[in-house]
């Protein structure tokens, strides 16, 4: 590692109290559970293709009773419930009241539909929800809705706003930036500055599923996101987390070195929300401290990258986790190719996988949307395929 490489990770020690208080080949930080993929949405960017009805295979009661034991036992310290919408499932509010007694802190991140009413927020914080996560892909409701495939989502995203706020439940919205909503972004930001809510979760797109390689944002795209959303961490009341743009990491510390050598001062990243529910320690990457389990019982390293390690049903998921050769080779930075493998913020960021994985069909590919050049780095080229229509639909 060059000089200049490790200076930038001894600040970011000393910039992050959560650097090394999780060792991501035992145990993940994020664990999502895809509940059902059902959901009466039919969202632009949905990764799952969710369907208007449930799947007869999925997950009983009974197991996903033994999943959430098994994510207590890891001590995982951010479990998701997700869809679809996880409201289509009957057994929704047992399986949270089932998670609050085995000690694990339930988010839920519900379809913005008439599922959604004030009285299903009620019974899911009395149930046990620790958070209540809702998408907000627009600044008005007419892109929010295109981006939707319903009339109605947006409104109904600023009642459950609203509602939880009202009975004390912590809020989290997510928003995904492509193509479809970049020219909002300014707007969409002082949408976020006018909600009470705890973290603002940016999501950057993934062309797999119904997502598509034309709403892509390229590397530039990224960037100007990078710093809108760096300048609003500094005054916004909430946290801000990316969700597959791990380069956001080396974008924050770029700017945080420039800001100490120009004498600003930089304080330590603290949490801003009383929830406990924490910001991802550096490294978190697809299969490295994240983990994706189906509504199927299928683990997979991101709802993102589909590609199967195994299926709890026939094995624990912290065999699957710790000793599967994908996850295995996931974790191993040395893996990485191109600019990624080069690069001195390989073991902070590493590039999404997901996003190589649809762009090129290999998992350990340089990241498609990153501007940044490694010192010294000169590109080779090794063949790499090129995404097709059929792979990026398919994500193979």
């Amino acid at each position: 590692m060059s000089l200049r490489g490790v200076a930038d990770l001894r600040l970011h020690r000393i910039m992050n109290p959560l650097i090394d208080t999780i060792d991501f080949n035992e145990r993940p930080f994020i664990a999502i559970w895809e509940v059902t993929q059902a959901c009466d949405l039919a969202c632009v960017h949905c990764r799952a293709s969710a369907q208007p009805d449930r799947h007869p295979m999925e997950l009983s009661t009974e197991e996903g009773k033994q999943l959430i034991d098994q994510i207590s036992a890891l001590k995982v310290p951010v479990f998701v419930l997700t869809g679809g919408d996880p409201i289509k499932r009957p057994d929704l509010f047992e399986l949270i009241d089932h998670a609050r007694k085995t000690g694990v802190r339930v988010s839920l991140t519900p379809s913005a539909t008439p599922l959604l009413t004030r009285e299903m927020i009620v019974r899911l914080k009395e149930s046990g929800l620790a958070r209540l996560a809702v998408s907000m892909d627009g600044a008005c409701a007419e892109t929010h809705d295109a981006f939707r495939g319903m009339s109605g989502s947006f409104a109904r995203t600023l009642d459950a706003i609203r509602w939880a706020n009202e009975i004390g439940l912590p809020v989290q919205v997510n928003t995904t930036f492509s193509r479809r909503n970049i020219a909002e972004m300014n707007a969409i930001v002082a949408l976020m500055e006018s909600l009470s809510i705890t973290l603002w979760s940016v999501f950057f797109l993934v062309p797999t599923g119904r997502g598509k390689l034309s709403d892509l944002l390229n590397a530039t795209e990224f960037e100007e996101v990078f710093a809108t959303i760096y300048k609003l961490s500094k005054t916004a009341s909430f946290d801000i987390k990316t969700t597959e743009a791990q380069h956001y990491r080396r974008f924050l510390l770029q700017q945080r070195v420039a800001e100490r050598k120009a004498g600003v001062g930089v304080p330590a990243i603290q949490e801003k929300t009383a929830d406990a529910i924490g910001r991802a320690p550096r490294g978190l990457n697809d299969g490295k401290g994240f983990v994706f389990i189906s509504h199927t019982g299928d683990v997979f390293p991101s709802g993102f990258l589909p590609l199967g390690a195994g299926n709890i049903r026939r094995q624990t998921l912290s065999a699957i986790y710790r000793d599967s050769p994908l996850f295995l080779s996931l974790r191993d930075t040395s893996n990485l190719e191109g600019k990624c493998g080069a690069c001195e913020f390989k073991e902070i960021c590493g590039g999404s996988r997901s996003r190589a994985f649809a762009l090129t069909g290999n998992p350990n590919g340089e990241e498609p949307c990153c501007s940044y050049v490694p010192k010294g780095y000169v590109p080779q080229d090794r063949g790499v395929r090129r995404p097709t229509a059929f792979h990026v639909l398919q994500g193979a």
